[in-house]
């Protein structure tokens, strides 16, 4: 029996990048997975089309799918999406707060409405999620999960990116009050803390060799990541294996995380 079988999973970004991958590893594992995504007038038809494919494979594997429109950060929708998943599926067992944005821009130049448009998809959209999903476990009873994608800037400052690290940061803060919050009712709450992964969302560097060849020199293991690499840690967080997991962030960074700095010794301090 595949570990995921027959279990209902939402997941927010769910049609390009990380939660692509996690969508088909989920349905890999048995899981009916609703995927979300959020377009504007100019990139529905390239976002539909890539939720689609990624259907197309998930049907394929024998299970079910939902594609769920909605921007996570308004309340309204949010709502809406899990009107319509419990609607048509009765229950969801697992959420993936996937959805995510970044901009660059020098702090002191930043335009408020650039900080409010991250933290409103990357903190907001996750807590709304998380508080939908929440009541929905409480109110059918059993217990449920919630996933939520953080970044190694979770922990390591990001120059030029105040709003994304603060808002990771803040995602991590809201995990571990939620998993302390609710673990006596069965809610299992933790975070997935990507380094650089090789996907859409990265194209800046990962499609210029020069700059891929900086970024990937700061990465002990030497080369970034893959979607399914974190995927796979998705998958195992969401399984009985992890049982007795709760509150924790597991860092998929390459060695990200490791001050690699100090690889070589330069330091004469003790």
């Amino acid at each position: 029996m595949k570990q995921l079988e027959g279990k209902n999973v939402l997941i927010t970004g769910g049609s390009t990048g990380i939660g692509r991958a996690t969508a088909i590893r989920f349905a890999d594992e048995g899981a009916n997975v609703a995927i979300n995504y959020h377009s504007s007038e100019t990139e529905a038809e390239i976002t539909l089309e890539e939720t689609q494919d990624a259907c197309s494979i998930i049907r394929e594997k024998g299970c079910r799918e939902m594609l769920v429109q909605g921007n996570v950060a308004n309340e309204e929708d949010v709502k809406r999406i899990f009107r319509e998943i419990l609607t048509a599926w009765g229950r969801l067992d697992v959420l993936i707060n996937n959805a995510g944005i970044q901009t660059a821009n020098p702090t002191h130049e930043m335009a408020m409405d650039a900080y409010d448009r991250v933290l409103a998809v990357n903190l907001r959209g996750a807590f709304l999620c998380a508080r939908e999903a929440i009541r929905h476990f409480l109110d059918r009873g059993g217990g449920g999960i919630i996933l939520n994608n953080t970044s190694v800037h979770e922990t390591i400052p990001k120059p030029q990116y105040a709003p994304y690290a603060a808002s990771k940061a803040g995602l991590g803060a809201l995990s571990r009050t939620l998993a302390l919050e609710y673990a006596g009712k069965g809610i299992r709450v933790n975070t997935v803390a990507p380094g650089a992964i090789i996907t859409p969302i990265n194209r800046e560097w990962t499609d210029d060799p020069e700059k891929k060849a900086v970024v990937e020199g700061h990465i002990p293991m030497g080369r970034g990541g893959k979607p399914e690499e974190i995927a796979a840690v998705f998958a195992f967080l969401a399984s009985d294996e992890a049982a007795y997991i709760t509150g924790q962030t597991i860092y998929v960074d390459g060695g990200l995380t490791l001050y690699p700095d100090f690889r070589t010794p330069w330091s004469s301090g003790s």
